[in-house]
């Protein structure tokens, strides 16, 4: 999309006076890369993020121990050989500091800030039937019109809280990991209480663990989790990463997550038991994902193989943990091993052998409420606290859309259009909904995240060059392609044990009205990011099959 600011897709339509021709939601890592190739040609277009700075979910998210569980090399963007001659990661996994820092740095070499505006909170979106455009509420009173929205607000940005009674009585420092004091928080000789035990709590229980006085952790459902084997990168291996970068990338297009690990090739039932469990071993002491995406892909739809693999982690849970009762509490016995997100971890299990830790069960005594103090459980006990956090997860992929007012056409709301569920052309249009994309919303493959970004941002920006070059104003997702694709996610479920899952993949979380277990929200595209990347160059192979273009003359 080429052109100046007054001579954009504007022309088609000389009524409609814009502010922007494209408004960038986010300034995370889909949201640095879409204004960067925007204004590379030449269109007028902005950023507004409600943090103070570039980052997204690493701007947030400064809890102890917040990291990749990503090879950092195959986080980092792929569209610059610059970037990738110039920068050296310095941790396997990189740290939330130095991820942060390598954002910023993208940033800055691009000179992207000129084009981003901080502390925009998004109240509202309506759209402007009559002019092909969006009427944008932002935080600080202003409203700006823009042709085209693209939402790069991230499926894992929106904090869920939990309900109970009192939390604002609580004397103490409060609040949710996503909103981790950004200043040093000092824990020395401080009584702390984490509620919950996913992803993030398992990072942030060790490091706490060590800081405080005495921690309590609060656990309903257990989580299975892994070793991340995290290492340093020396000069020669950040040169060796640097010679084969082609072959990395090539590696996350062709697996099904996106990551390096590529699923093991051989069946499960042609390997010996024997074999199998030397495999484990060699899986389990490797750094990253291996235990869990290059496994035998049976461990995901055949029940005796993800049995053999549950137990096998079970075990090493066993042997970690000293106390027995408290390693049984730590080992799931709702679902089996990988069929949720795998936490990686660090010293995780190893923690609760420390003298100033306690694991409390709160599905066999649960939380009652938040006091002055600390926290009462149904049983009457009753704990003190100086500090509690909140480690309750996400109102994922469509929570962060739910928060804005967004109306498309004739008013519809898009929260209403998602109250049982999303749906979705591609996951990244809803019919009804014109000139609006999303990246990284919901209905996409869920995967290494960067990559799965950059896929969709170099598809969307040539689809916006195709609407100029015709001289559209308008598009929207066709309903009968939406319909199409809504059923395709849905099938790519068929037969995986994910289906049982109490996951946000599956949309479970309990601190959501409409989002009970038992009622599945299809939140991504389970067949993979290969895949997923096979049906977006389809589309746009045919002229972005699937879409409605229209313009106003």
């Amino acid at each position: 999309m080429a052109q100046t600011a007054t001579q954009s897709v504007t022309s088609a339509n000389q009524t409609a006076a814009l502010d922007y021709e494209v408004i960038v939601l986010g300034a995370g890592v889909s949201g640095i890369y879409q204004i960067k190739l925007l204004t590379d040609q030449g269109v007028k277009a902005t950023v507004l993020d409600a943090n103070g700075g570039v980052g997204g979910t690493w701007y947030n998210n400064r809890y102890p121990g917040a990291r990749f569980d990503s090879e950092s090399y195959t986080y980092g963007y792929s569209f610059s050989k610059e970037v990738l001659a110039e920068w050296n990661w310095t941790e396997r996994f990189a740290p939330q500091p130095e991820t942060l820092r390598y954002l910023n740095f993208v940033a800055d070499k691009f000179s992207l800030r000129q084009y981003m505006q901080f502390n925009c909170r998004i109240k509202a979106m309506h759209f402007d039937e009559q002019d092909d455009l969006w009427r944008v509420s932002v935080s600080d009173g202003r409203t700006l019109t823009a042709r085209v929205v693209i939402a790069g607000i991230g499926p894992l940005s929106t904090p869920s809280l939990p309900r109970y009674e009192g939390m604002k009585d609580f004397k103490g420092i409060s609040f949710h990991t996503n909103d981790w004091p950004h200043e040093p928080l000092d824990l020395a000789g401080k009584r702390v209480g984490i509620i919950g035990t996913g992803a993030t709590a398992i990072q942030i229980i060790p490091e706490v663990a060590k800081q405080c006085a005495h921690l309590t952790v609060f656990q309903r459902r257990a989580n299975w989790a892994a070793p991340l084997n995290n290492g340093l990168i020396s000069v020669d291996e950040m040169n060796a990463i640097r010679a084969r970068y082609d072959q990395i990338f090539d590696a996350c297009s062709r697996s099904p997550a996106a990551f390096e690990h590529i699923p093991d090739s051989r069946s499960f039932y042609d390997v010996s038991p024997e074999e199998r469990r030397a495999f484990y071993d060699k899986l389990y002491a490797e750094p990253g994902f291996g235990i869990w995406l290059a496994n035998f892909p049976e461990i995901f739809v055949d029940e005796k193989a993800n049995a053999e693999i549950s137990n096998y982690i079970a075990d090493k849970i066993r042997q970690r943990v000293k106390d027995p009762a408290i390693a049984e509490l730590l080992i799931p016995k709702d679902h089996g091993f990988g069929i949720q997100r795998l936490p990686l971890e660090t010293g995780y299990f190893e923690t609760y052998n420390r003298d100033n830790v306690e694991l409390v069960s709160s599905k066999a005594d649960p939380i009652k409420c938040i006091t002055e103090k600390g926290l009462r459980l149904n049983s009457g006990r009753e704990f003190e606290f100086d500090v509690i956090v909140y480690a309750t997860g996400f109102d994922a992929f469509t929570g962060a859309y739910d928060r804005i007012d967004i109306r498309g056409i004739g008013g519809k709301k898009l929260f209403d259009e998602w109250k049982d569920g999303p749906t979705t052309y591609l996951g990244m249009m809803v019919h009804g909904f014109p000139n609006l994309v999303m990246l990284g919303g919901p209905q996409t493959a869920a995967a290494n995240f960067p990559r799965g970004s950059e896929t969709a941002i170099e598809w969307v920006t040539p689809m916006l060059e195709f609407m100029r070059n015709k001289g559209y104003t308008r598009f929207d997702a066709r309903a009968d392609s939406q319909a199409a694709w809504t059923q395709a996610v849905k099938d790519s479920y068929n037969g995986l044990l994910m289906n049982k899952a109490q996951s946000w993949i599956t949309g479970y979380n309990s601190n959501l009205d409409g989002h009970e277990y038992g009622h599945t929200r299809y939140n991504i595209f389970a067949t993979g990011g290969a895949e997923y990347t096979k049906h977006l160059n389809a589309a746009a192979a045919n002229d972005y099959q699937g879409i409605s273009f229209s313009g106003k003359s």
